[in-house]
C-alpha cells in the first residue's frame, strides 16, 4: 500500500473553484442554488472522510487533521466551506439590496459580514495546510500559488467591502500579479486561460478601489499591478519570489517531460483573437485537432482527396468542433450581456467574447460551405463529359445527349441552396460587415452561388420538357452573373482567395466559365424547344389532333380547320354573308342597290392610273348587268 504521509497530492483551487461555479449557478449569479450545492458537496465530503460528529445524541469530536493524514478530499473541503460562506454572503447582499428587505437591511449586511469573515477563516486553514504540504514536499509550487491567490483574492474582496480601499488595493494587485506569473508559466492553454479569466474578474475591482482613492490613472490597471505587486508581494506572500522561481522550473521540466497542449494562435486581420475562457479553449483544441486531421498532419493522409469517405468524416468532425464552440461562445456571451459586464479588452485591443463568438461562427460557416461545395463536387463526377447543355459533337454538329440521373440536378439544387444559406448568414456577421473587402467577396461569392443555382436548376427542367421556364432561370442566371463580376471589380482585393486555407476560391476564369455554360445550355435548350412544338408556349403538340391526309405534307402547322370548312360549303355561312351574296341576285334591284355600284363606279374611275386587265365575259345575270357597272 502507499504510504499516505509522502504521497504527492494534485490540488488545483482555481480549476476546481471555476468548475464548480459554473456548473451549479454562478455562471448566472445564482448563489442560492450554488450555496446549497456546495453544503451538500461538504456533507458528502465529510461521509466519505469519516468527518462526521457521530450518530444520536453522543457527540464525537473531530480528529486534528495532520500532515500525516491529509489527503486531496481534506483540501477540498476547506475550500468549499469557503465557498458555502462566501455565496451565503453575497446572497444576503442581494437580499439587503431588494425594496422589501429595506426594514432590515441592516441585519442582513450583518449577516453577509460575519459569513464573509468565516469564508477568509476557511480559506485561510486552507493555505496553512498547503504551505506545510509545500514544505515537505507533498504539493507544487503551482497548486500553493493557485491556493494563494484564492486566499489573497478572497481577502481583498472582504477589505473592499469593508471599504478600505487602500489594503484591498494592494491585495487584489498582489493576486493579480500573481495570476501574470501564472499564466506566462501556464503549460497548457487551459492553464493559460484560467489564470487569465481569475485576472480579468479582479481588473475591474483593482480599477474601482483605485478610482475611490483618488488615483489619477485609475483606468491603467496593468500599471497599478506593476506598481504594487512588485513592493508588496514578498510582505503578503512568504517568499513569494522563491515560489515564482520554483514554478517556472517546474514548467521547464514539464515541457520536457511531455507534449504540452498549446492552442494555436488565432489570428484576424493580422490582430489576435483573445481566448480567454478555460471553457473555450477546450472546445478549441478539439478544432485543432480536427483540422489538423483534416489537412492531413496526422496519419499520413492528404486533405486533396475530397471524394473518399474519409475526407467528408474529416468535415464532419470539424464540424462538429465548430458546433461544440459556438455554443460555448454563445453561452458565455449572453451571461456577459445579461451580466452587463464588460471583459477586459484592453490588452486585445477591444476583442471581448462577442467577437470571438462571430469568429468562431465565420469559421463554423467557412467549413459548412467548404464541404457542400466538395459534395457538389463529387455528384457532378457522375455528369457525362462536356457541358450538359449543349450536347455537340468536337465539329460543331448536334450528338445524341447521354442520359443524365434524374436526381443529380435537384441534389446540387440543395446543396447550392444550402451554401446560399450559410454565405448569406455568414454576410450579417458583424466581423464581415467591418471589413468592405470581406464583405465584396461573400456578396460576390452569393451571387455566384445564385448564377449557378439557376443553371442547375434550369437543367432541372429541361427534361421534364419546360423549355420557358428552363430559358427564364438562364436569364436570371445571367444576370446573377453579370452582378458577380461587378462585385468583384469593387474591391482590389479578395480575403476569402487569399486565406489560407480557401474555402470558395473564385477568379474571372470561373465567371467566364460558366456563363459559356449558361450561353450553350441557352442555345440548346432553344433548339430542344423548337423540335418539341416549335417554340409554342401551348405545351404538348400532341394537345392538337390535325386531319388524317395533313399529317405528313403538314406536320408542324396548326390550321384553321373552321375556315377551310367553310370555304369548302360543308358549314353554312353567317347571315350576313348571306344576305351580301343573295343580294346581286335580284333580278329588279331596288333604289338603294342602284346607288351603291354607282359609288364604287366612281372609285374605280378615280383610279384610272392603273390599267384594267381585259377580263374574259362571264355568263349568268351578271354579264348581263355587267353594262350598267361601267356608266357614270
Amino acid at each position: 500500500m502507499t504510504d499516505i504521509s509522502k504521497a504527492t497530492i494534485a490540488f488545483r483551487a482555481l480549476q476546481l473553484a471555476n468548475e464548480q461555479r459554473n456548473a451549479y449557478g454562478l455562471r448566472y449569479n445564482d448563489f442560492t442554488r450554488y450555496r446549497k450545492h456546495c453544503a451538500n458537496r461538504t456533507h458528502r465530503l465529510r461521509s466519505s472522510l469519516k468527518m462526521t460528529h457521530g450518530k444520536g445524541r453522543d457527540f464525537k469530536k473531530l480528529p486534528a487533521i495532520t500532515t500525516e493524514i491529509i489527503r486531496d478530499g481534506h483540501l477540498q473541503l476547506l475550500l468549499l466551506e469557503a465557498e458555502r460562506a462566501w455565496a451565503y454572503a453575497q446572497e444576503l447582499l442581494a437580499q439587503s439590496l431588494q425594496p422589501a428587505n429595506e426594514d432590515k437591511a441592516s441585519t442582513l449586511r450583518h449577516s453577509a459580514t460575519g459569513r464573509f469573515r468565516r469564508a477568509v477563516n476557511w480559506s485561510t486553514q486552507l493555505l496553512s495546510h498547503c504551505q506545510t504540504l509545500y514544505s515537505a514536499g507533498r504539493l507544487s509550487a503551482e497548486s500553493l500559488l493557485q491556493v494563494t491567490v484564492y486566499t489573497i483574492t478572497l481577502n481583498g474582496r472582504f477589505l473592499r467591502y469593508r471599504d478600505d480601499f487602500e489594503d484591498a488595493l494592494i491585495q487584489l494587485s498582489v493576486a493579480r500579479g500573481l495570476l501574470d506569473q501564472l499564466a506566462a508559466a501556464a503549460t497548457t492553454s487551459r492553464d493559460q486561460a484560467l489564470a487569465v479569466f481569475f485576472a480579468d474578474e479582479i481588473g475591474p475591482e483593482i480599477r474601482y478601489c483605485a478610482h475611490e482613492l483618488g488615483r489619477a490613472k485609475a483606468y491603467d490597471v496593468d500599471a497599478i499591478v506593476v506598481e504594487l505587486a512588485g513592493k508588496h508581494r514578498n510582505d503578503i506572500v512568504e517568499k513569494c519570489d522563491e515560489l515564482i522561481a520554483k514554478l517556472k522550473s517546474e514548467g521547464q521540466a514539464a515541457v520536457k517531460g511531455e507534449s504540452r497542449k498549446k492552442l494555436g494562435e488565432l489570428s484576424w486581420e493580422g490582430q489576435p483573437v483573445p481566448v480567454r475562457n478555460p471553457e473555450l479553449v477546450d472546445v478549441l483544441l478539439k478544432v485543432q485537432e480536427a483540422q489538423a486531421r483534416l489537412e492531413g498532419r496526422e496519419g499520413g493522409e492528404s486533405s486533396a482527396k475530397v471524394k473518399s469517405k474519409k475526407g467528408v468524416a474529416a468535415y464532419d468532425a470539424i464540424l462538429l468542433a465548430l458546433s461544440d464552440a459556438e455554443e460555448v461562445a454563445r453561452k458565455l456571451s449572453e451571461v456577459q450581456q445579461l451580466s452587463g459586464s464588460s471583459s477586459t479588452a484592453s490588452s486585445s485591443g477591444g476583442r471581448d467574447i462577442q467577437f470571438v463568438h462571430a469568429y468562431i461562427i465565420y469559421q463554423l460557416l467557412s467549413r459548412r460551405i467548404q464541404r457542400d461545395l466538395l459534395l457538389v463536387s463529387a455528384l457532378l463526377v457522375t455528369e457525362p463529359e462536356g457541358k450538359p447543355g449543349a450536347h455537340t459533337t468536337s465539329k460543331g454538329k448536334s450528338a445524341k445527349p447521354e442520359q443524365v440521373d434524374s436526381r443529380l440536378y435537384p441534389a446540387v439544387v440543395k446543396l447550392l441552396d444550402t451554401v446560399l444559406q450559410s454565405l448569406t448568414q455568414m454576410r450579417t456577421l458583424s466581423i464581415v460587415d467591418d471589413s468592405p473587402d470581406l464583405a465584396s467577396a461573400v456578396e460576390a461569392r452569393i451571387s455566384f452561388t445564385k448564377t449557378r443555382r439557376c443553371l442547375y436548376l434550369a437543367r432541372c427542367y429541361a427534361p421534364v420538357k419546360k423549355y420557358a421556364e428552363a430559358l427564364t432561370l438562364l436569364q436570371h442566371a445571367t444576370i446573377h452573373s453579370r452582378e458577380t463580376i461587378s462585385t468583384l471589380s469593387l474591391s482590389d482585393s479578395d480575403p476569402i482567395s487569399t486565406a489560407k486555407p480557401s474555402f470558395f476560391p473564385l477568379n474571372d476564369t470561373d465567371v467566364k466559365e460558366l456563363e459559356a455554360s449558361l450561353a450553350s445550355d441557352s442555345l440548346q435548350f432553344k433548339r430542344d424547344w423548337f423540335a418539341y412544338n416549335g417554340g409554342s408556349v401551348n405545351g404538348d403538340p400532341k394537345a392538337y389532333k390535325k386531319p388524317l391526309f395533313f399529317n405528313i405534307a403538314l406536320n408542324y402547322v396548326e390550321l384553321d380547320m373552321n375556315r377551310l370548312l367553310e370555304r369548302a360549303g360543308k358549314q353554312p355561312s353567317p347571315p350576313s354573308a348571306a344576305v351580301a351574296a343573295a343580294a346581286p341576285s335580284q333580278s329588279k334591284p331596288e333604289p338603294p342597290l342602284e346607288k351603291k355600284p354607282i359609288a364604287r363606279a366612281k372609285v374605280e374611275e378615280s383610279r384610272s392610273a392603273t390599267p384594267e386587265p381585259q377580263a374574259a365575259p362571264r355568263g349568268g345575270l351578271s354579264s348581263l348587268l355587267g353594262g350598267w357597272w361601267g356608266k357614270s
